[in-house]
C-alpha cells in the first residue's frame, strides 16, 4: 500500500542534507503546520493585494524585492498588507540573503502563529535546495516483499512466494561480488517522474535471514563492499516454481513491465527449479538490461534475422518454381 506523505514544518529548520541554514525569527507555533507540496512560491504581486494567484499552504519566500517594496510602505500599511496576505493559510515565510527584517514582519507572524524563518542563502539558491529536500521528504512511498540487488550497476528487485529462495540467491550474487540494497522488506519511493528507488527498511537494514542459518549481517560478514544504502530500481524478476504445464516466454522480444508506485519497471518471470543456476540468470539478466540500454534488444534482433531467413527462403522457392 502507498502513502503520500506530509510533513511539518518544523522538518525544514532539521535538515541537514541540502544545506538549507534556516533559523526561526517568529511564529515559533506555526512549526506544526504541515506540508504536502514540494511547490515554492515567492509571493510578488499578493503583496499589493492581488491574491488571485496565490496557493495556500506553500513555503513563501521573500527575497529582495518583496522586503524592498514592504519598506516603501508605512508601518501601519505593512501591517495592513501582511496581515490580509497571511488570511490566505500560508505554510510558513522565508527570508532569504539574511536581510534585515522589518519589525511589523516579524509581529505580524507572531501574531497569526505563522513560522517566519531566515536564511544566508541567495532566493535562487534556497529555493532549487528546499525544492530538492521537499520533493524527497513528500515522495509517494510503498513497501515491498521482495530483495532488491545492485548487479553490475543495475538494480534488480526480486519478487518470489516466500520460501523460493530470493534470499539464497541473493547470498550467491554477495560472494560473487555484488551488493545487497534490502532483504525481506523493501522501503520504495518515486523521487522524480519515472525512476522509483528502493532501499533497506532501517530496523532490518544489511540482514539477511537465511533458513537454517538464521540472521546474518552482510556488511560485517563482508564488508562495506558488499552493501547499498538506496539504488534505482530498473529491473524486477519475479521467480515461480517451475510448472510443466505452463508455457513460458522463450524468446523474450515482447516486453512486460510491473507498476511501482505509478511507475513502469521491465518486468521478467524466471521458473525456478533444480539445478538451474539463479545467481548466474540474474547477473545475464543485468547484462542484458545494460546492452537494451545501449540499444541492442537480442531477442528482437534474432527475431529480426529468422523473419528475414524465413522471407528469403520462401521467396528462392517461390523463384525456383517459376523458373521450373
Amino acid at each position: 500500500m502507498s502513502t503520500t506523505r506530509s510533513i511539518r514544518i518544523s522538518a525544514l529548520l532539521e535538515d541537514r542534507d541540502y544545506d538549507l541554514q534556516l533559523t526561526l525569527v517568529a511564529g515559533e507555533k506555526g512549526l506544526t503546520r504541515t506540508l504536502n507540496s514540494p511547490r515554492i512560491q515567492k509571493p510578488g504581486l499578493a503583496l499589493t493585494g492581488f491574491t488571485e494567484h496565490l496557493h495556500p499552504h506553500r513555503v513563501q519566500v521573500f527575497g529582495n524585492t518583496e522586503i524592498s517594496y514592504l519598506r516603501t510602505l508605512s508601518e501601519e500599511k505593512q501591517r495592513e498588507v501582511l496581515t490580509r496576505l497571511f488570511k490566505e493559510d500560508l505554510a510558513c515565510v522565508v527570508v532569504t540573503k539574511s536581510l534585515e527584517l522589518p519589525p511589523v514582519l516579524i509581529e505580524t507572524c507572531e501574531e497569526s502563529s505563522l513560522a517566519l524563518m531566515k536564511t544566508p542563502l541567495l532566493s535562487s539558491t534556497f529555493i532549487q535546495q528546499v525544492q530538492a529536500f521537499l520533493e524527497e521528504a513528500l515522495t509517494e512511498t510503498s513497501s515491498i516483499h521482495g530483495v532488491l540487488m545492485d548487479v553490475f550497476g543495475v538494480g534488480i528487485l526480486l519478487l518470489g512466494k516466500s520460501g523460493i529462495g530470493k534470499s539464497e540467491i541473493a547470498l550467491d550474487l554477495v560472494m560473487r561480488g555484488q551488493r545487497l540494497v534490502a532483504d525481506d522488506i523493501v522501503d520504495v519511493a518515486r523521487r522524480k517522474p519515472g525512476a522509483v528507488y528502493g532501499a533497506g527498511n532501517p530496523v532490518i537494514k544489511h540482514h539477511m535471514e537465511i533458513r537454517g542459518l538464521g540472521i546474518i549481517n552482510i556488511k560485517d560478514l563482508f564488508g562495506v563492499s558488499a552493501v547499498r544504502e538506496q539504488k534505482k530500481i530498473e529491473l524486477v524478476m519475479e521467480l515461480q516454481e517451475w510448472d510443466p504445464d505452463q508455457e513460458y516466454d522463450r524468446l523474450g522480444v515482447e516486453d512486460r513491465f510491473l507498476d511501482i508506485i505509478g511507475v513502469q519497471v521491465p518486468l521478467s518471470v524466471v521458473p525456478v527449479r533444480p539445478g538451474r543456476n539463479m545467481a548466474t540468470i540474474v547477473e545475464v539478466a543485468a547484462r542484458n538490461h545494460l546492452l537494451k540500454l545501449q540499444g541492442h534488444h537480442s531477442a528482437r534482433e534474432f527475431a529480426e534475422k529468422l523473419n528475414r531467413a524465413i522471407a528469403e527462403g520462401a521467396m528462392r522457392r517461390t523463384l525456383g518454381e517459376e523458373v521450373e
